[in-house]
């Protein structure tokens, strides 16, 4: 997928063009270094991965692939025009035609209409090429940018969630629509 989006309402540009890929072994250095880049400002909205998430890095991927062979989960990464991941979208736990979102973006692309745009097309994949009828999705309460993605692309919030032992709001989207709303 190839976007070119702008942030509503900002008329900023978008972090240039991006397109979503399926999780390939060939990301693995990518992903590690977009996660490293961004440790800390992922950890003022989500709970730190640690030390080991690094360390064993390169076994995680690989165990991540083969849970996407097996077709239990799918994992994607948002490309810039450099090739550098700007952000992560992954659907997982998917049975019974459900499965859980989960997203990250850079900080560098973060308030630019990237994550939007790209869980539009995830729910898109979803539907479409995954077989799944919904998706559940959390976000902290303080994480007001995945909340506000969340609502854009028709989540609607059902309830409340502990998230690393942090407030949140538990969203769901059923049944995925034909067409996401607009921002």
């Amino acid at each position: 997928m190839t976007t070119n989006t702008e942030d509503a309402g900002r008329g900023r540009p978008a972090a240039g063009a991006t397109r979503l890929e399926r999780l390939r072994a060939e990301h693995a250095d990518a992903v590690l270094a977009f996660e490293r880049e961004n440790r800390a400002w992922f950890s003022r909205w989500v709970p730190d991965r640690g030390d080991s998430y690094f360390a064993d890095f390169t076994d995680r991927h690989t165990r991540l692939l083969d849970e996407q062979a097996a077709g239990r989960d799918h994992f994607h990464v948002l490309l810039d025009e450099t090739g550098a991941v700007v952000g992560r979208f992954n659907l997982v736990d998917a049975a019974d035609g459900t499965a859980e979102l989960g997203f990250r973006v850079a900080e560098r692309a973060a308030g630019r209409g990237v994550a939007t745009a790209a869980v539009r097309r995830v729910c898109v994949l979803a539907r479409e090429e995954y077989g799944l009828w919904g998706l559940r999705a959390a976000a902290g309460l303080a994480n007001h940018g995945s909340r506000r993605v969340l609502e854009r692309t028709g989540f609607t919030p059902v309830g409340e969630v502990l998230l690393g032992g942090e407030r949140g709001t538990a969203f769901v989207l059923e049944p995925l629509p034909v067409a996401l709303p607009e921002p």
